[in-house]
């Protein structure tokens, strides 16, 4: 194995936990802010809104983006959780096994539920902001995001099929 591919296996361990624990804290403080927002209140002076006819909307918006938020936390997790099994085998020097083709298919899929929060969060974001309350968050359609989910789903077939070429290979010798 070569000295640089050995350097990097470690350190996108440490990475891949650390984004582990980082996303669970995440989820932690959005839900403190949808259980501690007492009132709309509350919610415009945090974001320095003042009072108009519009800022119901744009709180029942802001609570709506923290809610999908929350949501996509375990979607996080799932491909955090997935990429570390992968490093383990890639360590192990056993990359091309059965469970990684699936672990990408599973990726795969959660890159996709996040591709379509992201749209849905645009569309909120969009939806509420007014020129007196622009809303602008990084969320939307993303050509990078839907790129990887393809190229995730195209590299879990790659795997499936290693995985089978090794065993035929392996039965033949």
């Amino acid at each position: 194995m070569n000295k640089k591919l050995s350097a990097a296996l470690p350190i996108a361990h440490v990475v891949l936990r650390i984004l582990i624990v980082l996303n669970w804290l995440g989820g932690a403080a959005i839900l403190a802010l949808l259980v501690v927002m007492p009132n709309e209140q509350w919610i415009m002076a945090a974001f320095k809104i003042p009072p108009s006819p519009d800022a119901d909307q744009l709180v029942m918006g802001l609570r709506a983006v923290a809610v999908l938020g929350l949501a996509t936390i375990p979607l996080n997790y799932v491909v955090l959780k997935r990429l570390l099994a992968i490093v383990g085998t890639v360590r192990e020097g056993d990359p091309f096994v059965a469970a990684n083709a699936s672990r990408l298919q599973t990726i795969a899929w959660s890159l996709l539920a996040l591709q379509l929060f992201s749209i849905v969060i645009g569309a909120i974001g969009k939806a509420v902001s007014t020129p007196a309350h622009p809303v602008h968050l990084d969320a939307g359609f993303s050509i990078n995001g839907w790129l990887a989910v393809l190229l995730t789903f195209l590299l879990a077939r790659v795997f499936a099929e290693g995985t089978l070429m090794r065993e035929d290979l392996k039965g033949t010798v």
